[in-house]
């Protein structure tokens, strides 16, 4: 079990309860009442520290080495009915956008995710979660073929945010993500997206267009990384933690801005601490979220989806 640097009080508890036990096992010494101290001690700290998390924490949870990502959740939701699909048929296979289909039950789903690796040689064969313009067009051709047979899409979104080297904006970078945000507009079958662990920049946005948008508890979605905008304004990466407050990029912040639908409850810890009940509980919002867009008609869905998109960042003075 990896700890993040906030969580260091709750692995100090932790190591402090394993001693006690192991004492009260080992020796005849009665340790039961020191024991249940630091278990009620334990519990305090816990619930402090979850339910007080500052945009900058939830920032460390979502890229908590231990929390499930795309691939992840497709196996657990998909149990094995997965059937992964490659290529955008024009310049490569790209590693870090994936995509297929699968069953919940007895509906089949396209999914499509960025996928990070989770050690140094993933990581680099997944280039860190971060597409290419091939990655972009790859999950594109998957979409209207979704279309095509009246399957429901499903994007599950965790990204740094789109590969912004030489080579990716010479094969046209940002009109891949430009033609999938106009093509996800108008695409005749239904589309959920969430965000299950980061949200950045156009490398989101590029698989976010969604009828339905959804963020994890412990997620952000935002134009940029903390690091970056604390680089940008401050010339230094000093300030993330400020700069993750004033980006508003937690899901509370933004559904309280109505640039999402919904936040999905994670387990108390985070997704990592209980990954079983994380799958479940994203399952059930994927399998009620297509029960209410099944019933629109295709031209009410479509008219429903660009009137969302049309009225954000509309405000009157």
């Amino acid at each position: 079990m990896e700890y993040l640097d906030f969580e260091q009080p709750i692995q100090e508890l932790e190591e402090q309860l394993s001693k006690c036990l192991i004492i009260g096992k080992e020796s005849d010494v009665d340790v039961t009442e020191t024991c249940e101290q630091i278990e009620k001690k334990l519990v305090k700290t816990r619930t402090d520290i979850y339910k007080n998390l500052t945009a900058w924490q939830r920032v460390q949870l979502s890229r908590h080495p231990s929390r499930p990502y795309t691939l992840d959740f497709i196996k657990a939701l998909t149990k094995g009915t997965f059937m992964e699909l490659h290529g955008d048929r024009n310049v490569k296979d790209d590693k870090a956008m994936i995509g297929g289909l699968g069953k919940i039950g007895d509906q089949s789903y396209m999914f499509i995710g960025q996928q990070k690796g989770f050690n140094t040689k993933t990581r680099q064969f997944r280039n860190f979660g971060m597409a290419n313009p091939e990655g972009y067009r790859k999950a594109l051709r998957l979409m209207k073929m979704a279309e095509k047979f009246g399957i429901p899409v499903v994007t599950l979104i965790d990204t740094p945010g789109a590969y912004p080297g030489l080579e990716a904006e010479e094969r046209g970078q940002g009109e891949a993500i430009a033609r999938n945000i106009f093509e996800m507009t108008i695409l005749k079958t239904p589309i959920i997206s969430i965000v299950i662990g980061e949200g950045a920049s156009g490398g989101a946005v590029g698989i976010g267009v969604g009828d339905r948008v959804y963020m994890m508890e412990n997620t952000w979605y935002t134009v940029i990384s903390p690091e970056s905008c604390s680089s940008i304004l401050w010339r230094s990466w000093d300030h993330k933690e400020e700069a993750a407050e004033s980006l508003k990029l937690t899901a509370k912040d933004m559904k309280k801005q109505g640039l999402i639908d919904g936040i999905i409850k994670e387990p108390f810890g985070g997704a990592h601490s209980n990954r079983a009940e994380a799958f479940a509980i994203v399952e059930k919002q994927i399998v009620k979220t297509y029960a209410e867009l099944s019933k629109l008609t295709i031209k009410k869905l479509i008219k429903e989806r660009m009137d969302k998109y049309d009225g954000m960042g509309v405000f009157n003075a």
